[in-house]
């Protein structure tokens, strides 16, 4: 059985860091790609960030360029997002997801498993 535990959510202040893990378990291919996403409080649900299988290929979206990386730990079977330089509208539910074609980029229908997700709330 696939999960996939968000962890790492919680409060802080404009301008503070958080890094948010991703523990999958259960993944029987050794190459899986993670997409985290995000989704705000009466907004549609929005791709962040992305790892490829191969960890060669990663992609930000827009509004969180040179503030957030993500990277993999494959011995940990962990995806981290360090998230810097926070503002008010990154507050939502972070939740990942896990595909093994190797790479979705932002393409929700893709992603075969989703994790709970994790609060994130930055305060003005």
């Amino acid at each position: 059985q696939v999960q996939l535990v968000e962890s790492g959510g919680g409060l802080v202040q404009a301008g503070g860091s958080l890094t948010l893990s991703c523990a999958a378990s259960g993944i029987t291919s050794e190459y899986y790609a993670i997409g985290w996403f995000r989704q705000a409080p009466g907004k549609e649900r929005e791709g962040v960030s992305c790892i490829s299988s191969s960890d060669d290929i990663t992609y930000n979206t827009d509004s969180v360029k040179g503030r957030f990386t993500i990277s993999r730990d494959d011995a940990k079977n962990t995806v981290y997002l360090h998230m810097s330089s926070l503002k008010p509208e990154d507050t939502g539910v972070y939740y990942c997801a896990a595909e093994t074609t190797g790479w979705a980029g932002f393409n929700e229908s893709e992603y075969e498993y989703w994790g709970q997700g994790t609060q994130v709330t930055v305060s003005s």
